[in-house]
């Protein structure tokens, strides 16, 4: 498992990681997955087994059962052997300060985070979104008081546009705060709009991708093909208004592509596709989940080859569409604004 600095830190992390949405049973995102303790134990080993130790939850999945599950499996293992990221944000009580990015919700979200996952401290701590209610300069200023208390280690965000990232990346410098190295976002061959202004911000800025949902809300397992119908266990039946529209057309173009080099290589849709995305600029891990131990199998295979240049133009050539206004301006002049490489 190859490693990467997030973002212009000095901190190193795999470049596959594994995202804990299918930990617990609680709430809507039980169709994910309902993997207990020993289910999670188990998963874990996998991916020890495979050198990736960075696992990634929220406080919002399975209602806190998520970090619970994650705390029950990781205990015992040694702390300084692992990197857990979790999340915080979005609401997570009845209470009007259960939401968003207020100091008291922040310093209340890292303390539950920290009893629930049983540790004490969060390597990678991300708000799950931005908070347009609350002064950057508060949500900043907490977070760098969590980072001086010990609480946790490196600060991202989720789920950003790019002025809200710029803003809160110019008062971190403003006033010497800690500042985010890492920006939890969406992206996949069927959805590439985090390359309009997201990773080009990420270059100049020096803010990592940690990529979730790298298979297009499970667009890409290889599952869902032209003229055959969604298949029963796809998290689409469940998930599919969480996440953006894609038209039919566009996904079976982009499938297509990846079944022809899926052979060439010898692997399967989604290895290519999470490889795909580890040749993208800024990306320093890819967040992958698995409702069992053969598909984990199956993403882990993602690493350890690499997809040749023409290979990656056919799928960037498949999976192309117009970008909105005025990044579809920009492309017309690459002597001044030249790709993100």
């Amino acid at each position: 498992m190859d490693y990467r600095r997030l973002g212009h830190s000095g901190f190193k992390v795999p470049v596959l990681s594994f995202g804990t949405g299918t930990f617990g049973v609680k709430g809507p995102m039980r169709s994910w997955g309902s993997a207990d303790v020993k289910a999670a134990s188990r998963m874990i080993d996998l991916c020890l087994e495979a050198g990736l130790n960075m696992f990634d939850s929220a406080d919002v999945y399975s209602a806190g059962e998520a970090e619970e599950v994650l705390g029950g499996a990781i205990k015992g293992r040694p702390r300084d052997s692992l990197i857990i990221s979790t999340k915080a944000t979005f609401r997570s009580g009845a209470g009007p300060n259960d939401v968003g990015s207020s100091r008291y919700h922040l310093i209340e979200a890292v303390d539950r985070a920290l009893k629930r996952l049983g540790t004490d401290y969060i390597d990678l701590f991300q708000l799950h979104a931005f908070d347009a209610l609350t002064p950057v300069e508060e949500v900043l200023s907490s977070l760098d008081d969590l980072i001086r208390a010990g609480k946790i280690r490196y600060i991202g965000c989720s789920n950003f546009s790019g002025w809200h990232l710029m803003k809160s990346l110019a008062a971190s410098e403003r006033h010497g705060w800690a500042r985010y190295v890492a920006h939890q976002a969406y992206y996949s061959l069927v959805s590439r709009d985090y390359e309009w202004e997201l990773m080009p911000l990420g270059l100049d800025q020096g803010v990592g991708a940690v990529v979730w949902s790298p298979l297009g809300w499970g667009r890409l397992t290889g599952k869902i093909r032209r003229g055959q119908p969604l298949p029963e266990t796809s998290r689409l039946h469940e998930t599919a208004a969480w996440g953006p529209p894609i038209e039919d057309e566009h996904l079976y173009k982009v499938v297509d592509a990846l079944e022809a080099v899926a052979q060439e290589v010898g692997k399967t849709i989604p290895q290519v596709a999470l490889n795909w995305l580890l040749r993208r600029p800024t990306v320093a891990t890819v967040v992958i989940g698995a409702r069992d131990e053969a598909q984990l199998r199956d993403n882990l295979g993602a690493v350890g080859w690499a997809l040749t240049l023409e290979q990656i133009a056919r799928l960037d050539a498949a999976s192309a569409v117009t970008p909105a206004y005025p990044y579809w301006h920009q492309t017309q002049f690459g002597e001044r604004n030249p790709k993100p490489v």
